[in-house]
């Protein structure tokens, strides 16, 4: 099962090493990673995306835990919550793919950020299949480049991080 973990985490040189070392440790792997500092400069929040069975993910949990530079752990998934992904993708854009590729941009409500004679980058924000679909509506020649922020996630209402 696809889990999202979001840890506060003290903001020091070495934090990010320790917790991806815990997963690597344990031969576990971790689909996407982002991490940012927080409205307390002193802390980051690290959004972790990866599958395994429910016990596993709670052994990694405590183990996480255990992490001095570890403030707290919450697995997102447990409950509901919102999550997003970044995505720009420059593609081909001359002729009459140029049409095409703002109408496509257009249904999937992502913005054209970057206008050359002959590319596009594009930006779309949502879920990763939504992004997926994205990918798969345009033609692969078109692609030139991709690049993905990988997943942000916060629980909704009342549920919160924070100290």
């Amino acid at each position: 099962m696809r889990h999202i973990i979001s840890i506060l985490i003290e903001n020091e040189a070495g934090a990010l090493s320790r917790v991806s070392g815990l997963f690597s440790a344990r031969a576990f792997n971790i689909e996407s990673l982002t991490v940012a500092p927080t409205e307390d400069a002193s802390l980051s929040r690290m959004t972790i995306v990866s599958t395994g069975s429910d016990e596993v993910i709670e052994q990694i949990t405590k183990q996480l835990n255990k992490l001095i530079d570890v403030v707290k752990v919450v697995d997102l998934s447990e409950a509901a919550h919102i999550e997003r992904e970044l995505m720009l993708v420059k593609v081909r854009a001359a002729g009459k793919d140029r049409e095409e590729m703002k109408r496509i941009a257009d249904i999937f409500r992502g913005r054209i950020i970057d206008v050359t004679d002959s590319t596009y980058v594009i930006e779309l924000t949502g879920n990763g299949s939504k992004l997926d679909a994205f990918l798969e509506a345009i033609d692969r020649a078109l692609i030139l480049e991709t690049v993905r922020t990988g997943v942000s996630g916060i629980g909704r209402g009342d549920r919160i991080l924070k100290v």
